[in-house]
């Protein structure tokens, strides 16, 4: 059994004890459930923003703690202030270190889409992800079956929330492109967890033009996000390299400064 299903199958467990201690009822009767939900779509295409889904997250499976140090108000205010279009939540405790606290929290700071990042495997994950401030689910396809993919998608876009659809590969993306908002290339395999921002390269022209189009991990400077722009991505999920830092916040702004000052030499060379 890999990492990937070992989560899964303690997430099942998670789930139907949670289901036990705070029933749906009590879910719909949060402050944030009938909240006008925020567009990563638009954040996404919004010029005055970096494209950046900046990511806070403690520590993963395979780098283990990550940043246990850094207080969630500081980095997320200063990721929405660099120009982040959207903002990355993890709330898995047991293999993340996060909590769905952390994205609450982060809801009552920031004014730009969160997105609860989470194995989400049940409806019930769904109606939680709104009732605590969540603007975006993630789907993931390595975890899903394409129906059973395709139910939760409609569930969460009835509620009001976006989806990011996540792939691996070409069989992934091919099974289950349905009606979701964006689909996010995940250039980290969740089986070994190597990395290589080629999957994102080689999915690219695969991904059909409704969809926006996102490379999550292994991203670590300003000269990947350029050739990813190149190809036709308009969202970039960076976690790690930001958080690996003591000040992650001071972090995602000089990224977004190298950004723009390459995208201005771009500009100032001229074809020959």
């Amino acid at each position: 059994m890999n990492i990937l299903d070992k989560i899964i199958e303690s997430k099942k467990i998670e789930v139907e004890k949670r289901k036990e201690e705070c029933p749906v009822a009590e879910l719909e009767a949060s402050m944030f459930f009938n909240r006008t939900t925020l567009s990563l779509k638009k954040y996404l295409l919004d010029p005055e923003k970096s494209g950046i889904i900046a990511e806070f997250k403690r520590k993963s499976p395979s780098k283990g703690i990550i940043n246990g140090k850094v207080l969630l108000p500081k980095v997320v205010s200063g990721y929405e202030a660099a120009g982040a279009s959207a903002i990355s939540v993890l709330t898995d405790t047991e293999y993340f270190g996060g909590e769905n606290k952390d994205l609450i929290e982060a809801r009552s700071i920031v004014n730009i889409p969160l997105l609860r990042k989470e194995f989400i495997i049940d409806e019930y994950q769904i109606v939680e992800a709104k009732s605590i401030g969540a603007d975006v689910i993630l789907l993931i396809a390595a975890v899903l079956e394409p129906q059973r993919l395709r139910k939760l998608a409609e569930f969460a876009k009835f509620l009001g929330l976006e989806v990011l659809l996540e792939v691996h590969n070409e069989q992934e993306l091919l099974d289950n492109c349905c009606d979701v908002d964006v689909i996010g290339v995940n250039n980290r395999n969740l089986k070994d967890f190597s990395v290589s921002i080629d999957t994102s390269m080689k999915l690219a022209e695969l991904i059909p033009g409704k969809y926006l189009k996102v490379s999550e991990s292994g991203i670590y400077d300003a000269e990947t996000i350029i050739k990813l722009k190149q190809q036709g991505f308009n969202g970039f999920l960076i976690g790690e390299n930001f958080m690996r830092n003591d000040d992650p916040a001071k972090e995602i702004e000089q990224f977004v400064a190298k950004i723009k000052k390459m995208e201005a030499a771009h500009k100032r060379i001229k074809p020959i």
